[in-house]
């Protein structure tokens, strides 16, 4: 799905969103930059493998936290992980660097993405803000619709203190 298909897919659904367009961005520092509605809810995400490259995680935390990757090993008994190359991320999710969001798991046809959001975007006002497998725009949604999305496609997803 495009940014388009993103957009028609949630209008469909009755899923309430807001959509912010934006000029692209790659990372936090850029869209800090940018005047967003609700700054509280941005989310960073982070497209992982293990050593093995037979599990793939995406790790979605708020903007402004850090993610050690040694300390996500340990508490959720994965194998060393380290970032997924772009060429993994295409083929997976079909999104570019700088692209990768949870709505990304609508391309993984094969769903063998485990998805783990921080249990912080489940406090009020229960929101976050991510992309729509664009980095030109931030769709906000309500943190549930979003998990109801992801595992209605099939995916796994984890609440977790990260």
């Amino acid at each position: 799905m495009d940014k388009h298909e993103i957009y028609e897919y949630l209008a469909g659904r009755n899923i309430w969103h807001e959509i912010t367009e934006h000029k692209a961005v790659y990372n936090m520092a850029e869209l800090s930059g940018i005047d967003v509605p609700y700054p509280e809810a941005d989310a960073k995400n982070l497209f992982v493998r293990d050593d093995k490259k037979r599990d793939f995680y995406l790790i979605t935390v708020k903007g402004h936290k850090r993610v050690d990757l040694k300390e996500f090993r340990k508490n959720h008994h994965t194998r060393a992980l380290s970032f997924a190359s772009g060429d993994e991320l295409r083929s997976m999710m079909n999104l570019a660097a700088g692209s990768v969001t949870p709505l990304g798991i609508l391309n993984d046809t094969e769903v063998r993405v485990k998805v783990f959001i921080d249990r912080d975007f489940l406090e009020p006002p229960n929101l976050i803000g991510v992309h729509p497998n664009d980095n030109t725009a931030t769709v906000w949604l309500k943190t549930d619709d979003l998990i109801s999305i992801i595992r209605e496609h099939g995916n796994p997803v984890e609440i977790a203190e990260l």
